[in-house]
């Protein structure tokens, strides 16, 4: 017969090698696009992963009005170009041939292009798979994001022939 101390010690081993249960924080990132030289755009984003997607807003202001523009993240988190092309190329961990984020194969940085009004503000609140805010190859965090003059034609690779970047940000745990 075991003595009561010794099936304390028991339990309390068990229960100390169980894994914690996973964390109902959701992780969190912003961004702050900035206009890039000559231009007027900028916007304010919001990640928030949960349930293994991401959930980004968006608000941006200063676009051509009743236009398309596209929108992407980039490979690497620097703005410092002053025309956006120090962020590099869409980020792309996997691979694959630009495309529209709704079909299976396209960027990982691919995302759903921005519908300026009349007055050139545009919103976006969409939920997007393929990318993470935690620690890995598919993390956004440190990434770029750039608002694109031209709208997106989703087949032009790499680019989607976007045109110039009008605002640019990047991508920062919160």
């Amino acid at each position: 017969m075991k003595s009561p101390l010794a099936a304390a010690l028991a339990v309390a081993l068990a229960i100390g090698c169980q894994s914690p249960p996973p964390s109902s924080k959701p992780l969190l990132a912003t961004a702050s696009l900035e206009p890039t030289k000559g231009s007027k755009a900028s916007g304010q984003a919001r990640f928030e992963q949960a349930d293994g997607k991401v959930h980004l807003r968006l608000t941006a202001q200063g676009l051509n009005p009743n236009r398309e523009h596209g929108f992407h993240i980039h490979e690497v988190g620097d703005c410092s170009s002053g025309d956006g092309m120090s962020t590099k190329g869409h980020f792309n961990p996997t691979g694959k041939p630009h495309g529209n984020p709704s079909a299976a194969e396209h960027h990982a940085g691919d995302l759903p292009a921005l519908k300026a009004d009349n007055d050139g503000r545009a919103r976006l609140d969409v939920e997007l798979s393929g990318i993470t805010l935690a620690p890995g190859p598919t993390s956004i965090v440190g990434r770029g994001l750039i608002i694109h003059a031209d709208p997106d034609d989703y087949t032009t690779q790499p680019t989607g022939n976007s045109g110039a970047r009008l605002a640019c940000g990047v991508i920062k745990a919160s």
